[in-house]
């Protein structure tokens, strides 16, 4: 099959959608990989290393999407890009289709075969291709609260982890997923006293078994939430119901209850967000204050350590890439559950009924 690499066009977007180790394990197998000029710069991947791993440079995106059969990228299409798409023409990326009705009309329109990263499920219903990648951004969610949290930054200039005679900072994660997970391991390290918050008794309890005493958990409400914000100095969104929009469990009203520079990093932008003054911004600007409350709604986090995330990223996606480009999409989606899961669109006809939501 003939699979191309495109540069990512998003904001601030260093991922590629393949590193050369992944192209080269395709192109032993017989498939002709097309790869963008520069695609992979900004993950530290040159050109050079693609043509070691045989794949083809081509000069632009144009020549990308003409080429091939399967293209594997990172983030959605982007408006650029919706007409280079053909008929039939196998996407296979991050869709995130509950927040971009514009998106998910021109995908129907073009009449290719949409497979989303993110709706890939298998049946234990764990999302394979989603965990590297919330892996990152619950990480990174600490790293720059923490760092929003200094007044230059309009925080309120706190040390989240303290210092001797000086209390830590206070974490509230909303969301005991892979996101919530990794952003408590990561306040906890560096000593805040953190508290983890879900609607899931099960998950919570995991979380009380693996934390340090200075992790707590509490049941998610509304009670139990307008508290939080209240007491706590950065607040992470990490929610996530596949293929829907993220709920909206930190309300306007609530802002105004908050200290100043108090800190809230939205980690579910990607689906709507979580806070309902929730906008996607971009690395180039990350955060924007309301009511006094610093809000970090970066859609795109993890592109902001491309290297890693790519790496992550091509370790999970290759086996799939290999499936759909050995057996074809309609062959692979019948022998795989986990990329029928992830079948979104198909030629013009919705597969997946969460869309019939989002286009009425």
């Amino acid at each position: 099959m003939k699979i191309g690499i495109p540069k990512e066009l998003k904001n601030n977007e260093s991922r590629v959608g393949m590193t050369p180790s992944g192209v080269l394990e395709l192109t032993k197998r017989g498939h002709q990989v097309f790869v963008q000029a520069n695609a992979g710069d900004g993950s530290n991947f040159p050109d050079e290393y693609y043509l070691e791993s045989g794949a083809e440079i081509v000069k632009d995106i144009e020549s990308v999407y003409q080429k091939t059969e399967l293209i594997v990228k990172v983030k959605e299409p982007q408006p650029k890009e919706y007409e280079l798409i053909k008929k039939g023409q196998i996407i296979f990326t991050y869709f995130h289709f509950a927040s971009s009705k514009s998106l998910t009309e021109a995908m129907i329109n073009n009449q290719s075969v949409s497979i989303a990263y993110e709706m890939v499920q298998k049946p234990d219903g764990t999302l394979p291709l989603l965990i590297p990648m919330s892996e990152v951004a619950g990480r990174m969610a600490i790293q720059q609260g923490a760092k929003y949290l200094e007044k230059p930054k309009k925080g309120k200039g706190l040390l989240l982890g303290g210092v001797p005679g000086v209390q830590p900072g206070r974490v509230m994660v909303l969301g005991a997923g892979t996101v919530g997970i990794q952003a408590a391991k990561m306040a906890a390290g560096l000593g805040a006293q953190v508290t983890v918050m879900d609607i899931d008794i099960d998950k919570l309890r995991y979380v009380n078994d693996i934390m340090p005493p200075h992790v707590v958990t509490e049941f998610s409400s509304e009670y139990n939430v307008r508290k939080g914000v209240r007491r706590n100095d950065l607040i992470i969104g990490g929610v996530l119901l596949p293929g829907e929009e993220a709920p909206k469990l930190v309300t306007k009203d609530m802002l105004s209850t908050m200290e100043k520079g108090t800190v809230m990093v939205d980690v579910a932008v990607d689906q709507g967000g979580c806070f309902e003054t929730t906008r996607p911004t971009t690395h180039d600007e990350p955060v924007f204050v309301e009511d006094g409350v610093v809000h970090y709604c970066v859609a795109n986090m993890p592109g902001a350590v491309p290297q890693t995330s790519t790496i992550a990223l091509t370790n999970v996606t290759l086996p799939y890439v290999s499936q759909i480009a050995n057996s074809g999409w309609k062959n692979a989606i019948e022998k795989s559950y986990e990329l029928k899961k992830g079948l979104s669109l198909a030629e013009g006809k919705i597969i997946d009924e969460q869309i019939h939501k989002i286009i009425t």
